[in-house]
C-alpha cells in the first residue's frame, strides 16, 4: 500500500463553504465601513482578478485615490488571512480524523516506529533520536501580536463549524461571534507602528508554547513511548522533540542583543514553564480528593503532606491534595527567586524590595501566587523561619512527583496517573526549568576583535589580527593549554564592544549555573573561515570559566554559509578535530560535534542549484570526517521559509539528506511566518512535529541502499549541471552591470527594509552591493514582486543544456527524479516556487525601473523562467505545477485572485511614493500590501 501525504480533500471539505461565509461577513463589514462607491470598486477588482484581466485591473487600481487605497488594501490583505485560518482549521480536522480512523499518511509516527522496530539497532535509534526546531528572530511574520490573537479567536470559532452544520451549535450566534471579530480586525492596525525590540520578539514567540507547543510535545513524547512499548522496546527517557531558541542570544549583526536580552530570554522561558507547572498542580490539587478513609498512601507522601501549609480542616483526610499544595509552594518559591534573584525571607531581611502580588500580576497564576505571598507575609511578623524551600533543579521537582506516582502505583491507583499528572511528568522531562535551549551566535570578526584586544592588553601580542593563521593558532593554543589566567583580569581600559561581549558570556555562565547546563549548550560562529575562528571563541569562553583544557560547557559550533565556506568546511573541521584539546572537549561532549549549515547566503552566493548541491556534498564530507575519528558530526540546518532559504516541506527536506548524515540528532531553524503556519495551533503543531520525528527515524533506519555506481553517476551529472547553473546565475547577479539597479528599482526592497518586521537591521553594513544585503529582505523582496528568483534562477538553463548535450539525458534526469530523494525534493521545491510566481505581475514591477537597460533585465529573467518551467515539468513527467500537491494547488486557486490585486496596489503605491504623490501618512499602506502578499504566499521569507 502506498502512503500519501496528508492532504485535505478539497473537493469534499468545508473549506469553500467557510470561505464563502468569511467573505460574505468581510463584504458586509467593509460595505458598512466604506459605503457603496468604494465597495463597488472592490468588487470590480475581485472580478477582474478572477478573470485574470490584468490590463483592466491595472487601470482600475491607478484610478483609486489614496484614501480609497486605505480600505481597498485592507480588504485584500485580510481576505487571504481569513482563507489561511479556514485551511488551518480543516487541516487540523483532517489530522484528527485520519488519526482517529487509524488511516495511514506520510509522516505518521506509528509507521515510522514500526519500521524502526524491525532494525537490529531499534532500541538505540529510538532512545537517542532528538529533533530540535529552533525558533528564531527573523520575523517575516509582519502581523502584530494583536492580529494573531484575533485570528486565534476566529480559528476557535471555525473549529465549531461542523457542529454548526449539524445543529449542535446555534448558527445565528456563531455567525454573530464571527462577524464581531472580523469587524474588529477590519478596524485594527495590521502593521506595527514601531519597530520590534528583542524583548517583543521574545514575548511574541512565547505565545506558541502555551497555545500549542507544550501540549503537542508532551502528547507526542507520550505517544512515542507508548508505540515503542507496543513493539517490545523499553525506552529509558527518550526526548524525540526538544525546543531551541535564538531570540535573545543571536547577536550576529544585531546590536540590540545584549547580556540583558540573554538573561531576559532565559528568565521569560523559565517563568513560562514554571507557571505551566504551577497551573497543572492547581488542577491536580482540585482533582486528587482521595480520602484516607477510602484509600491508602505511602509514608513518603504522608511526609510531603505534613510539610504543607494547607491547614484547612477540610484537608485533614486528603493527603494527596496537601502534598500537591506543598510541591506547588516550592515551585512558587522557585519562581520568586527567579524573578528577584533571592529568596523571600532574604529580601525582607535585607529591607530591600518588598514583594507583593503586583510583581506577578502578569502571571497566569497570579491569584495562586498572591495567596501564597499573603500567607508568607502574615507569618513573617512572628518568625522568619517560615520560608518554604525552593527547587534547585528540575530533577528535585520530578522526584517529588515520582513519590506521589509510586504511592499511587503501590496502592492500585494507576488509572490516576493519566491526564494532567502524566502530562506534567512528561513536560518536566522535556522542558526542565529552562523550556528551550538558547543558542548564542556572533560573527567571527567580532570574536577576533575581542581576542585581539585581550591579547594586546595582556602584553602577549600587539597586532594579533595581522598574524598569519599558523601563528594565530599557536598563540591561542598556548593560552588555552598552558596559561590558566584570564586575559580580561588586567586593569587596561576595555572597549565598549569587549565589555559588551564579556558581559554576555558572564551572563551565560550565570544562567547555566542557575538553571542548568541545558539552558545554553551551543555558541555558533557566523562566517567561520578558519580554525582560529573557533579557538578565538574558546578564549572568550575561557575568560568566564565556561571552558578549560578538559571540558567545554558550551559547544563551539562553526557556521559555514557561503559556497566558498562550504567548500573549505571539510579542511577546517578536520584540522580542528585533530588538536588534542579539541579531542578532550568533544570526548567530554559524548563524542558529538555540531556544525551549522547556512542556506541563505550560499543561495545568494551561487544560486539555488549551487547552494543545495554544496550543502549536500558538505554534509557527506563532514560526516565522513567525523566517522574517521569516531565522532558523531551532527548538523543544525539554518533554514528559512522559502525554498531560496532552505525552506520547503519538512518531511522531504529531512528524508532527502545524505544517508548517514543524520546520526540521532538534527536541529533546524524555524522562523517568520513559518512558526505561525506550523505551530499556530496544537493539532497542526503535533502533526508538524510528528513529521519531523518520523522523517528523522526514516532517514536513520538502515534501508536498501541505491547502487553505488548509480549514485556516482548521479553525482557526476549534478556536478556538470550545477557548474553550468552557477555560471548562468553569476553572469546575471554579479556580472551584469544593470542587475543591482534592477533589484533596487523593480522590487520593494527599500520598502521591505523600512518595515518593522524585526529588531535587526536589513543589512550588516551599508548596502552597496548584493552581498552586503541580509538574506531575508533579499528573498522577501523577490517574493513580493512575485518572481521568487532565489528559488529557481539558473535551474532551467542548466538542465536544458544537459538534456541537449546528448540523447537520453532527459531520461537520466527522469530516473534521478524517480529514485533519488535528494533530487526529487530539489525539483518539487522548484515546482512549488514556480507555482507561486507570476510573470505578468513581475513585468509590472519591471516598469518601475528608470531606464530601458535596467528594465531589460526582466527579459532575461522571464526567458529563464519559461525554460525552467518547461524542463521541470518534462523531468517530472507532469502537465502542470503541483500535481503531487493537490491541496496546495487548490489553496492557491482560492487565494491568488485576492493577493494578486495587492501586487497591483503595491506597484501603484510605490509609483506614487517615488514621484512624491503619496503623503507621509499613506506610506504605511505599502506595508499593508507587503503584509497581505506575505500572508497569501505563506512562505515568503
Amino acid at each position: 500500500m502506498s502512503i500519501k501525504k496528508l492532504e485535505t480533500n478539497i473537493t469534499q471539505s468545508t473549506i469553500p463553504e467557510e470561505i464563502e461565509v468569511l467573505k460574505s461577513l468581510l463584504d458586509e463589514t467593509t460595505h458598512k465601513m466604506v459605503g457603496d462607491q468604494i465597495f463597488k470598486k472592490i468588487q470590480t477588482l475581485v472580478t477582474l482578478s478572477q478573470e485574470a484581466n490584468y490590463t483592466q485591473l491595472e487601470k482600475e487600481v491607478t484610478q483609486l485615490s489614496n484614501d480609497e487605497m486605505v480600505f481597498v488594501s485592507r480588504y485584500f490583505s485580510i481576505l487571504p488571512l481569513l482563507i489561511n485560518i479556514s485551511e488551518d482549521v480543516n487541516f487540523a480536522y483532517e489530522i484528527n480524523y485520519q488519526n482517529n480512523k487509524s488511516e495511514d499518511y506520510l509522516g505518521k509516527l506509528s509507521l515510522s516506529i514500526d519500521k524502526a522496530s524491525q532494525s537490529k539497532k531499534a532500541q538505540e535509534i529510538l532512545e537517542h533520536i532528538n529533533v530540535v526546531p529552533v525558533l528564531t528572530a527573523h520575523p517575516t511574520q509582519v502581523q502584530r501580536k494583536t492580529i494573531l490573537e484575533l485570528t486565534s479567536h476566529i480559528h476557535k470559532l471555525l473549529r465549531k463549524y461542523h457542529d454548526v452544520k449539524t445543529g449542535v451549535v446555534n448558527r445565528e450566534k456563531w455567525i454573530t461571534d464571527l462577524h464581531r471579530y472580523i469587524e474588529i480586525i477590519m478596524q485594527t492596525d495590521i502593521i506595527r507602528e514601531k519597530k520590534l525590540k528583542v524583548k517583543n520578539e521574545i514575548e511574541n514567540v512565547m505565545v506558541y508554547y502555551n497555545n500549542s507547543l507544550i501540549p503537542a510535545i508532551t502528547k507526542l513524547t507520550s505517544e512515542y513511548k507508548r508505540l515503542a512499548t507496543e513493539k517490545g522496546l523499553s525506552l529509558t527517557n527518550p526526548k524525540p522533540i526538544t525546543m531551541g531558541m535564538w531570540i535573545g542570544g543571536d547577536r550576529d549583526g544585531n546590536p540590540y542583543v545584549t547580556a540583558e536580552t540573554l538573561r531576559l530570554s532565559a528568565s521569560v522561558q523559565s517563568e513560562l514553564i514554571l507557571n505551566y507547572y504551577i497551573e497543572k498542580l492547581s488542577k491536580l490539587y482540585r482533582t486528587f480528593s482521595l480520602s484516607t478513609n477510602l484509600s491508602k498512601i505511602s509514608p513518603e507522601v504522608e511526609k510531603l503532606a505534613e510539610l504543607s501549609s494547607d491547614t484547612s480542616v477540610f484537608r485533614e483526610n486528603e493527603p494527596y491534595r496537601k502534598a500537591f499544595n506543598y510541591i506547588q509552594s516550592k515551585l512558587i518559591q522557585t519562581l520568586i527567586e527567579l524573578k528577584t534573584g533571592s529568596s523571600l525571607s532574604q529580601r525582607i531581611l535585607e529591607n530591600s524590595q518588598i514583594l507583593n502580588a503586583n510583581t506577578f500580576a502578569s502571571s497566569k497564576n497570579a491569584s495562586v501566587i498572591s495567596k501564597y505571598l499573603h500567607t508568607k507575609f502574615s507569618k513573617v511578623s512572628t518568625t522568619l523561619q517560615v520560608e518554604k524551600p525552593s527547587y534547585k533543579t528540575a530533577q528535585e521537582f520530578k522526584n517529588d512527583l515520582l513519590t506521589i506516582k509510586q504511592s499511587l502505583l503501590d496502592n492500585g491507583d494507576s488509572a490516576l496517573l493519566t491526564g494532567d499528572f502524566s502530562e506534567l511528568l512528561q513536560a518536566v522531562d522535556v522542558f526542565g526549568f529552562f523550556l528551550a535551549t538558547i543558542d548564542m551566535r556572533q560573527d567571527s570578526s567580532v570574536n577576533e576583535a575581542c581576542v585581539a584586544e585581550l591579547l594586546k592588553s595582556a602584553n602577549i601580542v600587539e597586532n594579533y589580527s595581522e598574524l598569519p593563521e599558523r601563528e594565530k593558532i599557536k598563540v591561542l593554543l598556548k593560552e588555552l593549554t598552558e596559561d590558566p589566567r584570564t586575559l580580561s583580569s588586567t586593569h587596561a581600559e576595555k572597549s565598549e564592544l569587549l565589555k559588551k561581549e564579556l558581559a554576555i558570556f558572564q551572563t551565560a555562565r550565570y544562567l547555566k549555573d542557575k538553571l542548568g547546563d541545558e539552558v545554553i549548550k551551543q555558541h555558533i560562529i557566523s562566517h567561520t573561515e578558519s580554525v582560529s575562528d573557533m579557538f578565538e571563541l574558546a578564549i572568550m569562553l575561557k575568560e568566564v570559566g565556561l571552558l578549560d583544557n578538559q571540558t567545554a560547557r558550551i559547544q563551539i559550533v562553526p557556521l559555514f554559509e557561503t559556497i566558498k565556506d562550504l567548500e573549505n568546511s571539510t579542511a577546517i573541521l578536520a584540522e580542528y578535530l585533530d588538536y588534542d584539546i579539541v579531542k578532550k572537549w568533544v570526548s567530554a561532549n559524548k563524542d558529538y560535534q555540531e556544525v551549522m549549515l547556512g542556506y541563505s547566503d550560499s543561495n545568494k552566493d551561487g544560486g539555488y542549484l549551487s547552494s543545495v548541491w554544496s550543502l549536500y556534498k558538505a554534509q557527506n564530507q563532514l560526516t565522513a570526517i567525523g566517522a574517521d575519528r569516531g565522532i558523531k558530526v551532527t548538523f543544525i540546518h539554518g533554514r528559512g521559509g522559502t525554498v531560496g532559504r532552505g525552506g520547503g516541506p519538512s518531511y522531504e527536506a529531512i528524508t532527502s539528506q545524505p544517508f548517514g548524515s543524520i546520526k540521532d540528532r538534527i536541529r533546524l531553524t524555524e522562523q517568520g511566518e513559518i512558526i505561525e503556519n506550523k505551530y499556530g495551533n496544537r493539532d497542526v503543531a503535533y502533526y508538524n512535529l510528528e513529521m519531523l520525528v518520523s522523517a528523522t527515524i526514516n532517514r536513520i533506519v538502515p534501508h536498501k541502499a541505491t547502487d553505488s555506481d548509480e549514485i556516482k553517476a548521479f553525482d557526476e551529472i549534478m556536478e556538470d549541471v550545477v557548474t553550468y547553473s552557477n555560471k548562468v546565475y553569476c553572469d546575471l547577479v554579479f556580472n551584469n552591470p544593470y542587475f543591482y539597479d534592477y533589484f533596487f528599482e523593480a522590487s520593494p526592497i527599500k520598502e521591505v527594509s523600512s518595515l518593522n518586521i524585526g529588531s535587526r537591521p536589513a543589512a550588516r553594513k551599508t548596502i552597496t552591493e548584493i552581498t552586503g544585503l541580509r538574506a531575508i529582505p533579499w528573498v522577501f523582496s523577490w517574493s513580493q514582486s512575485r518572481i521568487m528568483f532565489p528559488g529557481w534562477y539558473g535551474v532551467g538553463s542548466a538542465f536544458k543544456h544537459f538534456i541537449e548535450e546528448k540523447d537520453g539525458n532527459l531520461e537520466k534526469l527522469q530516473k534521478m527524479y524517480a529514485k533519488w530523494p535528494f533530487f526529487h525534493s530539489l525539483l518539487s521545491n522548484v515546482d512549488m516556487v514556480l507555482s507561486k510566481s507570476n510573470m505578468n505581475i513581475a513585468a509590472q514591477y519591471a516598469k518601475l525601473a528608470k531606464t530601458q537597460e535596467v528594465r531589460d533585465i526582466f527579459t532575461i529573467i522571464q526567458k529563464e523562467w519559461q525554460a525552467t518551467k518547461e524542463v521541470i515539468l518534462a523531468i517530472e513527467k507532469h502537465d502542470d505545477f503541483l500535481e503531487e500537491s493537490p491541496s496546495l494547488h487548490a489553496s492557491l486557486e482560492y487565494r491568488l485572485p485576492y493577493f494578486d490585486v495587492l501586487n497591483y496596489i503595491q506597484i501603484e503605491l510605490i509609483k506614487r511614493l517615488r514621484h512624491d504623490e503619496l503623503d507621509e501618512g499613506y506610506e504605511k499602506l505599502i506595508h499593508t500590501t507587503i503584509n497581505g502578499i506575505a500572508t497569501g504566499l505563506r512562505n515568503s521569507g
